[in-house]
């Protein structure tokens, strides 16, 4: 996925990375209060690997932690927004933003893309959810009641 880079790689002494907060720089969180740094992934849209709707990618060391209800955001094509991003964005918590992608997943149509489409711009426009509590972007996904239940097998 073509991305900005909008955070260093600063590390601990340990190797780990900083968090978020820390290695977020100024001109970054520009971008990502403006979400700007979602425009290059327009290229990958007219690659064809990505949609303008769908659930937003994810890390790939997340996949092992899905529930088998939780795997179903990939059914689809990911996009770089989704209803999700206009139902709270990163204010939700993991367990909303899956059920939300879900949702997406089994009720999917042109109208509906046009109107997350609509509602995108809207977000935008008041910078709504962009962070999640004290994050500058999303906690980390560890999990949730439902994926430690057993993932999908369709990895």
């Amino acid at each position: 996925m073509v991305k900005f880079r909008t955070m260093t790689d600063e590390r601990d002494e340990n190797g780990e990375l900083l968090p978020d907060d820390v290695r977020l720089t100024k001109f970054g969180a520009f971008l990502r209060s403006t979400s700007l740094d979602e425009l290059p992934e327009l290229i990958n849209v007219l690659k064809g690997d990505m949609s303008l709707v769908g659930p937003r990618p994810l890390l790939m060391e997340y996949l092992p932690l899905y529930s088998e209800r939780q795997y179903r955001r990939h059914e689809v094509r990911p996009g770089i927004t989704g209803w999700a991003q206009i139902n709270g964005r990163n204010a939700l918590s993991w367990d909303e933003k899956f059920e939300l992608d879900v949702w997406y997943v089994e009720n999917r149509s042109l109208w509906l893309d046009i109107k997350i489409l609509f509602l995108t711009v809207l977000k935008v426009v008041k910078r709504d959810g962009i962070s999640h509590g004290g994050e500058a972007t999303m906690p980390k996904f560890t999990g949730s009641d439902d994926s430690k239940e057993g993932t999908s097998s369709s990895e």
